[in-house]
């Protein structure tokens, strides 16, 4: 095997003062012979002096001569120049180092000295990869005209602190066409910014006037088309804005007559709207794609349709100039910008403006009310799904809250609700479906009304939890939710309630105490195969209960559970002042306190005031089931009513509890209940152990039996069957005097 024979270093070139390649040569340094630490001069070092002594005019050689400090070797990767005449370069530059690294590179041998100004060295520490190394550069007199260039430092570059610079030639525009590009880069950016119509339209308003031109009219189609919609029907132009420069959201000033063409007012009294003649010259100039001046074919006929009757002339010449607002290959609307006679007119090439900031302001407009009409759709759609008003069962106070996130992510998964159970129970629910945007939303309302059919089945919190879990499967993957379902008994005065990954409830009690409920959290609602516990706790009078979602306790200053004390803190401050506060004002001063500033997420609160029911107004029996239970069960309903003083009641009553308690004792083997609740209704509950619910029949006149639901549906003011784990309850309302 052959090898090719070394060959010799390749000559470096440091550029003259009229080189156009540029004045500041380098070129990577070759790996030293010697390790790094070692304070004599590398060969590569001393053949670039050599070559560089060579190559520079005598005053830069001579100055050479006199530099007898030796140069430390330089890291592979290093960057070496030559400086000729010592004078320093224009330009800063500051090199940053790490805390505790090596400043300097490799040193001469010596006793140590002050570093000297690389102005007055030759040399300066050049930077690569975390370490220094010196290195020399070559100064020439400046060229041109001085540029500023923005930029991040490079992985090579000089770490001393004097001035050092470089210049590098590069293609420049200049002129009134630069100028033009950098208006119209700012103009665009300014309108992009904006997300609604008048944010998008003041962008355009302020972009063009005065810079631009001296007035401004913006015209929008009324209405305006959403997304790929055809428009039908005339076209018909509102006028939307009108500037004339003064400063300020909204605002603009009077003119003097004769200083704007056409122009008294901001408006110049043009019409608000105007039809459009479908073969006029307006049509004719909306239908193109570029802007026109006044003085163009059929241009002055389409302002004057635009603008109407004005008390002054109409623009003439290029002192006007109208541009037409597409989007979506559909006329949206037209700009007219007029100049003043004291400002040059426009010119040909401020067509092009023209047409960009017309383009740009038209996407804009598409874009805003696109995202209008989804927001609306969004917030609709939400507000649907929650519930208009809470019922007020007896025995507990309720209240509720919500507030969507911010506008980047108004769409949101938060629902809370409650649902009337048999027994005066209620269903306490606040779920938060993973998520802001439409799909959330729509998978809350499902889930929602998973929870209203499972809850109307009676069946137990953690069963609750495990069904709904199913369903959030069956939707598909990724229909992650959280949900807290709590069932709360007013006569027992007890709570059931089951968690699925939900912040935990907070109950704050009639003395003043505030704590978080020690609920097991259990997983998330979409996970499956996870089982779900429930705990009961006491839910003593005059305590209130607060469920909500973690945007009421989470934000971008605090994590979860600092917002969970700082809820609890403050529900204890708000009951040393008034114990049990009063509810609606205890949730408002909740949200002002845990709940402003910009929200990355929705809120959902629902607060709940135990009240309970008084045992004076229950009346509880068991009955065996026997042919005579019915008359019994007439009588004692027939003691309670008169004790209660509902005589008017007893008859409807006896009759309708004789029904229920006759069915119940045909199918039950166990003794049947009957329970009798006086609240704001007279309520009446029969249960039994048989699991079929009765159903309600049409009876044939020759048959004896099958009215006593009929007779129930006819006389109650509501009634209905619930299933329980070993039975069911049957039961109806009757209204109080």
């Amino acid at each position: 095997m052959t090898t090719d024979p070394p060959r010799p270093p390749r000559p470096h070139t440091v550029p003259s003062p009229q080189d156009p390649r540029g004045s500041f040569g380098v070129r990577e340094s070759a790996p030293p012979a010697q390790d790094d630490t070692t304070a004599a001069p590398s060969a590569a070092g001393s053949e670039a002096h050599d070559h560089d002594h060579a190559g520079h005019p005598p005053a830069a050689r001579a100055h050479d001569e006199q530099t007898t400090e030796p140069a430390a070797p330089t890291r592979p990767g290093a960057y070496s120049a030559r400086r000729s005449d010592g004078a320093p370069a224009a330009g800063q530059h500051r090199a940053e180092t790490a805390p505790g690294e090596a400043r300097g590179g490799a040193q001469p041998e010596g006793p140590a000295q002050s570093p000297a100004p690389a102005h007055d060295t030759g040399w300066v520490p050049a930077v690569t990869e975390g370490s220094e190394a010196l290195s020399s550069f070559v100064s020439t007199p400046p060229r041109g005209t001085p540029l500023d260039a923005a930029g991040h430092t490079a992985a090579g570059h000089t770490a001393d602190e004097d001035s050092v610079g470089m210049r590098i030639p590069m293609p420049v525009q200049t002129g009134p066409e630069a100028d033009r590009l950098r208006y119209v880069g700012a103009a665009t950016r300014r309108i992009a910014r904006g997300l609604d119509l008048d944010e998008i339209l003041l962008g355009l308003c302020r972009s063009a006037v005065p810079a631009f031109a001296d007035a401004i009219l913006v015209y929008l189609r009324e209405p305006l088309p959403v997304g790929d919609e055809r428009p039908s029907g005339p076209l018909r132009l509102r006028l939307r804005r009108a500037d004339g420069g003064l400063e300020g959201p909204g605002d603009t000033p009077d003119m003097p007559v004769g200083e704007l063409p056409a122009l008294e007012t901001p408006s110049g009294g043009a019409p608000e709207t105007i039809g459009v003649l479908l073969d006029g010259p307006l049509a004719e100039v909306l239908r193109g794609v570029r802007p026109v001046f006044a003085d163009s074919p059929r241009a002055a006929d389409a302002l004057a349709e635009l603008l109407g009757n004005p008390p002054g002339p109409l623009p003439v010449g290029r002192r006007a100039l109208l541009a037409p607002l597409r989007g979506r290959r559909r006329v949206i609307g037209a700009a007219v910008l007029l100049r003043r006679a004291d400002r040059p007119p426009f010119e040909s090439d401020d067509l092009l403006v023209a047409a960009q900031l017309a383009t740009h302001t038209a996407l804009g407009v598409d874009k805003a009310v696109l995202y209008g009409r989804e927001a609306y759709i969004a917030d609709a759609l939400q507000r649907e799904m929650l519930p208009d008003s809470l019922p007020q069962p007896t025995g507990v106070q309720l209240a509720s809250r919500y507030l969507p996130a911010a506008e980047s992510a108004r769409v949101g998964g938060d629902w809370y609700d409650a649902i009337p159970l048999p027994g005066s129970r209620v269903a306490l629910v606040v779920g938060d479906v993973m998520g802001h945007s439409m799909t959330s939303a729509a998978i809350m309302g499902q889930l929602r009304t998973t929870v209203q059919t499972l809850a109307g089945l009676d069946l137990a919190p953690q069963e609750v939890l495990y069904h709904l879990d199913e369903q959030a499967q069956r939707l598909g993957q990724d229909r992650m939710a959280t949900c807290v379902y709590a069932v709360y008994d007013p006569i027992a005065h007890r709570l059931v309630v089951a968690n699925a990954g939900h912040p935990p409830p907070v109950l704050l009690h009639a003395d003043g105490l505030a704590e978080v409920l020690r609920v097991p959290p259990g997983a998330p609602i979409g996970v499956g195969g996870v089982p779900f516990e429930a705990v009961e706790l006491p839910a003593p009078a005059g305590a209130t209960l607060l469920l909500y979602t973690d945007g009421l306790v989470e934000s971008r200053t605090r994590d979860v559970w600092g917002g969970i004390e700082l809820l609890r803190e403050r529900l204890h401050d708000a009951a040393t002042v008034v114990s049990p506060p009063p509810l609606e004002p205890l949730c408002d001063e909740v949200l002002e306190i845990l709940g402003p500033g910009d929200r990355d997420d929705d809120i959902a609160l629902l607060a709940a005031r135990f009240a309970g029911i008084a045992p004076s107004d229950v009346a509880y029996w068991f009955l065996e089931p026997q042919a005579q239970t019915a008359g019994r069960a007439r009588r004692l309903v027939r003691q309670a009513l008169m004790r209660w003083g509902l005589d008017d009641q007893v008859d409807a009553a006896e009759l309708l509890v004789s029904e229920i308690v006759t069915n119940a004792v045909r199918y039950a083997e166990r003794p049947v209940t009957l329970r009798l609740l006086r609240t704001d209704v007279l309520r009446c509950e029969v249960g039994d152990d048989a699991p079929l619910l009765p159903r309600m029949r049409h009876a044939a006149p020759e048959e004896e039996g099958g009215r006593g639901l009929y007779l129930v549906n006819r006389m109650a003011q509501r009634w209905g069957a619930t299933r329980l784990g070993a039975g069911k309850v049957v039961w109806f309302e009757l209204p109080l005097p």
